[in-house]
């Protein structure tokens, strides 16, 4: 009988097996590695365009919020301004008043028999003080007063004596409610 010896056939197809899977394995280790540094490569990229990205916006951020700054400052300033010219308004509006309140007591006033020492005015209230020859005119003094202010009131009336001149003088104190008086001119006005 014929032996065949089949042991270095197997062997040698052994041999090939494994350095076949060797061989496989190694090309799968290497595209596996290939693989990770091209992910690693990729996902590095990313990173520093999304650095770089972060690094514009904060410097968007911060020109921003330096605007923001000017604008705020702006911003107080416009509303400094308006505080400044509503002063304004409110003071010429009450300048007006004043120089149409002086007006109307410069006529409403008797000529060169009563004077004022004083007037105070707080809101829509009027004090007068002053000194005037005799009661007589203080009295034509009140009605003149009614037909254009309302609420007059005597608050005192005095008697003071000047020696010097050898007078008696009435020192009195007024007080009434301030409504836009009307002058003088436009009272003419109407009567005419």
């Amino acid at each position: 009988m014929i032996r065949i010896n089949l042991l270095p056939f197997r062997t040698a197809r052994k041999k090939e097996n494994v350095r076949r899977q060797i061989s496989v394995f190694l090309l799968t280790f290497l595209l596996i590695i290939i693989a990770v540094i091209y992910y690693n490569v990729l996902l590095s990229n990313k990173i520093n365009s999304m650095k770089i990205r972060n690094d514009d916006t904060t410097a968007q951020i911060a020109k921003y919020e330096k605007i923001n700054k000017e604008i705020e400052t702006i911003k107080q300033k416009l509303n400094q301004l308006n505080q400044k010219i509503k002063v304004i308004e409110t003071l010429q509006g009450s300048r007006k008043n004043t120089i149409n309140m002086m007006e109307a007591m410069t006529n409403l006033i008797i000529p060169e028999r009563m004077w004022f020492t004083s007037l105070d005015v707080k809101g829509d209230n009027l004090g007068i003080d002053g000194v005037a020859l005799d009661e007589r005119t203080i009295a034509d003094f009140m009605l003149n007063l009614q037909k254009v202010y309302t609420d007059v009131t005597l608050k005192s009336l005095k008697q003071i004596e000047i020696k010097s001149r050898s007078l008696n003088l009435k020192s009195f104190s007024l007080t009434l409610k301030t409504v836009q008086p009307q002058t003088a001119a436009s009272e003419k006005a109407e009567k005419s």
